[in-house]
């Protein structure tokens, strides 16, 4: 009787089980990085974003590596140091995350969008070489291809077209650190690479961004443009024998410096990142092993250096009587957290007005995608408990509205 009790009991927490959509993961460690750099008296950028940059750098294998206040002022940076500015254009796909496009309309350049390919997330080549052929592709200055859920871009076509074309690549690197291509690492690919440490991201500063440049005029110029347009940052001014008060301005730059308060969790985080890879991993594959037996999900796409950021679970709807809304309402309602990446950029106010003829009827993969996708929970410290309560809600609902 006591047994059949212990059963029960355990099935109703089963059932209660509630599992966040993220919670970064975080120790005593990184509380200590912060209290060693409070107590160092030094606040902003000085000795830890340049060791944080210098051992992000090694970790990629690329010359230079800009720690930056976010992926977006990163973006910004890169695609300024490329040539991007008033009277050019970039390339990128609608399916991503706004910063994405605005970046370059922060600099007054047009935005070009690729759809995405037929089978994945990803940015598809053809499209890119398309609009390259095109009259507007004349004014195409970079291509960014953006690394959705961490599975890396066709980048050797990309960077073949790039090529061809003599236009730059920066690759949105947002959510693929670590994905080790056999072109190299994801951000050290293309010209330059920008990545994201927000909060929920595959390592976090909570707030802060990372770009990666082999070219080093693209890189002084990142470095000089981060920090109003100065030629010295204050940790250069205060520490060298030069005077403090000596520095030139450039040009008018910006204010996205990362302060070592940040840059030392950062350091704290890039150690474990192999870690925190190697759980992902894990709890992807306990993902794939459980939906890939089910008619009403497709499990998603990935190759070589997936860094596995996000589970992008696509519905079959010809198998479900719901709208991938209800779905996704249904897992809520369990308690799961969820997500959806993305909304594509053509349903926002701000980009149908800039651009009348962009519609959802031109990138039908983007549009498709984002009708049958919802992200699950994914991140390293999820139990099994937790993953196994994910895999039981989802099959649950599927058996609830199973066409």
């Amino acid at each position: 009787m006591e047994s059949t009790d212990s059963t029960g009991t355990n099935q109703r927490k089963a059932k209660e089980l509630t599992v966040p959509f993220f919670r970064a993961s975080l120790s005593e460690e990184e509380e200590a990085a912060c209290i060693r750099v409070l107590r160092s008296g030094w606040l902003t950028t000085g000795a830890e974003a340049h060791e944080f940059e210098r051992e992000f750098a090694q970790k990629l294998s690329v010359p230079f590596a800009l720690a930056v206040n976010s992926n977006t002022s990163g973006m910004i940076l890169a695609m300024e140091a490329c040539g991007v500015t008033r009277g050019t254009a970039v390339i990128t796909t609608p399916y991503t995350f706004v910063s994405t496009a605005a970046s370059a309309r922060h600099l007054g350049a047009d935005v070009l969008f690729a759809d995405i390919e037929k089978d994945s997330y990803s940015i598809d080549p053809d499209k890119i070489e398309e609009i390259l052929k095109s009259p507007a592709g004349k004014k195409v200055r970079a291509i960014v291809p953006v690394h959705i859920a961490g599975n890396v871009c066709s980048m050797k076509r990309i960077m073949q077209i790039a090529q061809t074309y003599g236009v730059k690549v920066i690759e949105d690197c947002a959510h693929s650190f670590p994905s080790l291509t056999e072109a190299g690492y994801a951000g050290a690919i293309g010209d330059a690479g920008v990545f994201s440490f927000y909060a929920t991201k595959t390592i976090t500063t909570g707030e802060g961004g990372m770009v990666t440049a082999k070219d080093p005029q693209i890189a002084q110029r990142i470095t000089q443009m981060r920090l109003h347009g100065m030629n010295r940052d204050a940790w250069d001014r205060y520490t060298a024998q030069k005077a403090s008060w000596e520095y030139d301005v450039i040009a008018p730059g910006y204010k996205s410096n990362l302060p070592d308060i940040l840059a030392a969790i950062g350091r704290v985080q890039l150690k474990k990142a192999g870690e925190f890879y190697r759980k992902r991993i894990m709890h992807a594959q306990a993902y794939d092993s459980a939906f890939s037996c089910l008619d009403f999900v497709k499990i998603p796409p990935t190759s070589k250096g997936d860094a596995r950021h996000l589970y992008l679970l696509r519905l079959n709807l010809e198998k479900l009587r719901c709208s991938r809304n209800t779905f996704a309402q249904e897992l809520q309602d369990k308690g799961i957290g969820i997500s959806m990446h993305f909304i594509p950029l053509f349903h926002f106010s701000y980009w149908k007005s800039l651009y009348p003829e962009f519609t959802k009827k031109q990138f039908p993969n983007a549009e498709q995608k984002f009708q049958e996708t919802v992200t699950l929970p994914l991140w390293p410290d999820m139990t099994k408990e937790m993953t196994d309560r994910v895999i039981q809600c989802v099959q649950e609902t599927g058996e609830k509205y199973h066409a």
